[in-house]
């Protein structure tokens, strides 16, 4: 952590604020609070709210007579300016920070524990908006362009009045008042209360209340019953005969490892996830709602619904209730403040990577600060950014210096070692001993050099480890999917996927690879766009045994820059089940999870062709023709322009030239040039001519279960790109009786075209023409929303929710 030297101390030294610009960014500078308003300059403050629960009350200060602004009136719970340095939530919480400790606070400061006498931490605020205020007051003497940070503290039961201790020159009083009681007087202007606009995002927040609070039990049980519904529940195993004894005991040990990886996720998801785990868990058998809840948070592993775009089917009112007894001061008969441990209305982007009330602006002004080596902890995979001033509570000391012009920061990165020590040195420890008793040498090597990672925080030996792994247990642990920290893709969260290689499908792998540059010399393109690819991908494919943290639902993406820090880019999405994932470095590595597929096409795709498919090719949906394709696909990503030579000469990149367009683009490469590479082999006779109708049906298929999950996902956007296209084209036909019809000829025409269209506009480094292609097909179209909402009336599953016997019997 940096440390600053203290200087000489001077109490009279004026508050500074932060300048921000008009869209509320920190700018870098501070000026003292009065030349703030003088100048009008925008600035930041907190407000706080404190509910009680049980009586549905809002506790109100009643502001002195001696107040600047609103002064005798009846106001929120609690606010104040932010002080220049300090944040959002230490402000709120009244904790002081690093800045603090260099005179960047004022003995002024209107905090939660400085106004009112309470200390609470991190986790009771709850974060509700963010508004501007502005007004002139003293004949233009005093503008206020304020941005205001608004936070709701829930507990259990009012606090009893004698409990607080009031700031003589802040607070004149306390009361608590029924919530629609005060929602009413603020609505009618009463000129006792300082006004809040209830109809705009104030408004807001007492709708969020009355939702939280309505009561009805049996409409919130049969939605979460509904959510639950969308899952089908299986139970994954895989024949463990193949593995020798000490492996066994070495599955062991990985699985205890995996449980850990869950826990460090569940920390990585926020502050609050882990006590609300246990909570809901604590509680399932209370009743049958409680029950829902906790069935349905075992699948998502987090508060937000991840089939519904991540929206809440939890709040903050069904989160863990904690007691603190010295939160106040002590009153006789009462045991203390008890609040619910709080969670954001939506789910965070930078998870629980970063202060909670970090700034982008402030991240940018800190990163800017850093030496180069500094700056890759701060941007890296393996590293979470925190604050110097987390849970310090001492009083201020004050500089004397001039600093209205200059910027302390408080953040600093914290090596995922050290972040999550203890977890990760019982992991080691695990991984340790499962690596000397495995029978794999290079099972062996990956197992020790992870468990050095753990410890050192340098993955770069792991992650070649674990692509030159060739063991019968195929073992994924560590931190890999960033998808969790959008945007910027910057942290990783730890998962852990646990496989048996599957022989069986070795030979079609060989197939695929061994044809890998035939397949790339006959790609229907021009050959100025021809790559010469002569690295095919490598796959491996396993049954999935035990899985824990977070789940990907596509790619992993690793590099290793310079110094060997390897930092990691990929796609993660808690409540979904994938069929792969894929560890590229150049050259790309990719594990495909054969069990999952088969439970998703047994659960799924056949209850989708039923619907969906005409009765007639309703009997062609085929699981080998259909897996044939996936394994085809994931060779063909390698396939076609990757480094490209634009028209004016320039040397470029596919990727370069796509930007933000590429992932989709080049998912419907991958899909349609697989459906192009299988006719090609089996025209050659490498590949069998009765793959070919199945394999278009079960395509068919495939297209109707990614669009469940909405077109966020470049791979779901491809899959919409191929269905439109093909439909277009006449090889896929909507019937009068609304279920489709794949016509052979057609679609293959298609295929050939649409392969060729995409590998063209990739050659060319065709930005336009690829968002041209994108914005026309990747759409949900009339055809597809039908059979979407057919089978959303039929309530056919969208998902797996799978269980693993392995466990109980491991444990």
């Amino acid at each position: 952590m940096h440390q600053v030297q203290k200087s000489q101390v001077m109490a009279a030294s004026p508050e500074l604020l932060d300048v921000l610009s008009k869209d509320g960014q920190k700018t870098g500078i501070s000026k003292p609070r009065g030349d703030v308003h003088r100048d009008g300059d925008y600035h930041r403050a907190v407000r706080v709210l404190i509910f009680a629960e049980n009586t549905q009350q809002m506790l109100l200060q009643k502001r002195t007579d001696c107040k600047e602004a609103w002064a005798g009136l009846w106001d929120i719970s609690t606010s104040g300016h932010i002080s220049a340095g300090s944040s959002s939530l230490a402000t709120a919480s009244g904790r002081h920070n690093s800045a603090d400790n260099l005179g960047l606070c004022h003995e002024d400061r209107r905090e939660l524990h400085e106004e009112i006498g309470i200390k609470l931490p991190s986790d009771a605020f709850e974060f509700m908006f963010s508004y501007l205020e502005q007004s002139v007051t003293n004949d233009g003497k005093y503008v206020n362009n304020e941005y205001n940070d608004v936070y709701l503290i829930t507990t259990l039961d009012p606090i009893p009045l004698d409990a607080f201790t009031l700031q003589e020159s802040e607070v004149s009083g306390m009361k608590y008042l029924f919530w629609e009681d005060y929602r009413r007087l603020l609505a009618e202007g009463d000129p006792g209360f300082v006004p809040y606009d209830v109809n705009g995002q104030y408004g807001t927040l007492f709708e969020i209340i009355s939702e939280r609070y309505k009561g009805n039990v049996e409409e919130r049980a049969m939605v979460l019953e509904k959510q639950l519904n969308r899952y089908c529940h299986v139970s994954l195993s895989a024949e463990l005969t193949g593995l020798a004894d000490a492996d066994k005991e070495a599955l062991g040990l990985l699985i205890k490892t995996a449980k850990i990886m869950d826990e460090i996720f569940s920390q990585q998801v926020w502050c609050s996830n882990p006590c609300l785990r246990d909570w809901l868990r604590e509680h399932a058998d209370e009743s049958r709602l409680d029950k829902l809840k906790w069935m349905y948070y075992q699948i998502n592993g987090t508060p937000w619904s991840a089939l519904d775009e991540n929206e809440p089917f939890l709040s903050t009112a069904d989160s863990a209730i904690k007691l603190l007894p010295d939160a106040t001061k002590p009153v006789n008969g009462w045991k203390g403040l008890e609040y619910r441990a709080a969670f954001p209305l939506s789910r965070p982007h930078g998870a629980n990577f970063y202060p909670r009330d970090m700034e982008k602006r402030e991240f940018e002004l800190w990163n800017d600060s850093l030496s180069d080596d500094q700056k890759m902890q701060a941007t890296g995979s393996f590293h979470t950014v925190r604050r110097q001033s987390e849970g310090m509570l001492d009083d201020a000391v004050f500089l004397s210096n001039d600093i209205t012009n200059s910027y302390v920061h408080d953040l600093y990165s914290n090596p995922y070692s050290q972040e999550y020590q203890s977890l990760l040195a019982e992991a080691a420890d695990l991984l340790y001993k499962a690596g000397n008793l495995s029978s794999s040498p290079s099972l062996t090597r990956f197992l020790h050099s992870n468990a050095d990672a753990f410890e050192s925080n340098d993955y770069h030996e792991s992650h070649i480890a674990w692509t030159e792994l060739d063991s019968k247990l195929d073992i994924t642990i560590g931190p890999y999917e960033t998808h969790r920290d959008t945007p910027p893709q910057y942290k990783a969260t730890f998962k852990a996927i646990i496989g048996i290689r599957d022989d069986e499908a070795a030979c079609k792998v060989k197939l695929f690879a061994d044809n890998f540059q035939v397949l790339d010399k006959n790609l229907p393109i021009d050959e100025a766009y021809k790559s010469n690819v002569t690295n095919a991908a490598t796959i491996r494919v396993v049954n999935l045994v035990y899985r824990a943290g977070s789940e990907p639902t596509e790619h992993i993406h690793v590099k290793t820059p310079k110094k060997h820090v390897t930092s990691l880019f990929c796609q993660d999405l808690k409540g979904t089940t994938s069929v792969s994932f894929d560890l590229p470095n150049d050259q790309r590595l990719t594990l495909l999870l054969k069990n999952v597929a088969k439970a998703k096409f047994k659960l799924l795709f056949q209850p989708i062709t039923n619907v969906c498919v005409s009765e007639e090719q309703r009997g062609l949906l085929d699981f080998e023709s259909l897996y044939t394709h996936v394994i085809c696909r994931e060779y063909c990503r390698a396939l076609g322009p990757h480094a490209i030579t634009l028209g004016n000469g320039q040397k470029s990149s596919v990727r370069m030239e796509m930007q933000e367009l590429h992932s989709a683009l080049e998912e419907a490469k991958a899909s349609i040039v697989g459906l192009w590479a299988i006719r090609f082999l089996t025209d050659k006779d490498l590949l069998p001519e009765k793959l070919i109708k199945p394999m278009y049906v079960s395509f068919l298929t495939g297209c109707f279960h990614s669009l469940r999950f909405g077109l966020k996902k470049a791979h779901i956007q491809a899959q919409a790109l191929l269905f439109n296209y093909l439909s277009e084209k006449g090889g896929i036909v909507l019937l009068p009786d609304e279920t489709f019809y794949v016509d052979f000829d057609k679609v293959e025409n298609g295929v050939e075209s649409l392969s060729r269209e995409i590998l063209t506009v990739q050659g060319r480094g065709d930005k336009a023409a690829a968002k041209s292609l994108l914005d026309k097909y990747s759409v949900i179209s009339q055809p597809l929303r039908g059979a979407l909402k057919k089978l959303e009336m039929l309530q056919v599953p969208v998902d797996i929710a799978p269980a693993f016997p392995i466990w109980p019997e491991m444990n």
